[in-house]
């Protein structure tokens, strides 16, 4: 039997279950991943709202990621929300010289419409983009990253590409913040080329964590070898299909139905 990838996880907690540290267990575990993490922060969170942030000490996280890395290792690595930009800072330094694939989920806003990084943290995360593998940023945080104005698929191409040559990473800009019935989330790669993932929109309010758990699927896929173009592509069916698990928990933004997808 083969080993599974080891995914390192760095991002946030929800204390409900449905987004941050433990959306990326749950998904790193049903794609055949072996899931570690480094805490950036602990939340008090539901599915209405972010109630309260408690952001660790830059220094103990590094220290999460050295615990995992010196002995466990690992064959790729998601970053999710942050917190400070010491933190982003020190994952950086932290991994920086690794040689696996990174996959860094710019987490500026939650789903709920709570801010969870401030002008600072959001400048630290170019040394983060300079060593990340993919970007997957939402149209908010695509404009917010480039200072661009994402209106059009021309100008959201323009603003991907950009940040591609920029830091040298692939670029998925998702758009489910654009209006219509229909979703384009856009591939950008370094070369400039790119691959438009396109689907109807799903009209449901049980979207919590699909931001975090995109991104660590992708990673998962990315440790088990598969390309950037059909991690991306699997990825999202993953998510689609645990959105249809959802189990319809809480009054607002509901979680996902991980455990669900067959």
């Amino acid at each position: 039997m083969n080993a599974p990838p080891r995914i390192l996880a760095i991002a946030g907690s929800d204390s409900s279950g449905g987004a941050g540290i433990q959306a990326d267990i749950k998904t790193v575990t049903m794609l055949g991943g072996y899931a570690m993490t480094a805490i950036t922060a602990v939340t008090a969170q539901n599915t209405t709202g972010v109630q309260a942030v408690e952001v660790l000490p830059a220094e103990f996280v590094a220290a999460q990621i050295d615990s995992c890395l010196s002995d466990i290792g690992v064959d790729a690595v998601k970053i999710g929300m942050l917190g400070s930009a010491a933190i982003a800072h020190g994952a950086a330094d932290a991994i920086g010289n690794l040689q696996v694939p990174i996959v860094f989920d710019p987490v500026m806003i939650a789903t709920s419409g709570a801010v969870l990084a401030d002008g600072e943290t959001i400048a630290a995360f170019r040394r983060l983009m300079d060593i990340a593998t993919l970007v997957t940023p939402n149209l908010p945080e695509l404009e917010a990253l480039t200072e661009r104005a994402c209106k059009d698929g021309d100008a959201i191409y323009e603003a991907a590409a950009a940040l591609c040559a920029q830091h040298g990473c692939h670029v998925l800009a998702k758009g489910g913040h654009a209006e219509g019935e229909r979703v384009t989330d856009l591939l950008v790669k370094p070369d400039g080329s790119a691959v438009a993932f396109d689907h109807a929109r799903i009209e449901t309010r049980h979207t919590h964590g699909t931001g975090c758990t995109l991104s660590s699927a992708i990673a998962t896929l990315l440790g088990h070898g598969q390309s950037v173009e059909h991690s991306v592509r699997l990825a999202r069916q993953f998510v689609f299909k645990a959105i249809k698990a959802a189990p319809g928990f809480g009054a607002g933004h509901g979680p996902m139905g991980h455990q669900g997808v067959r």
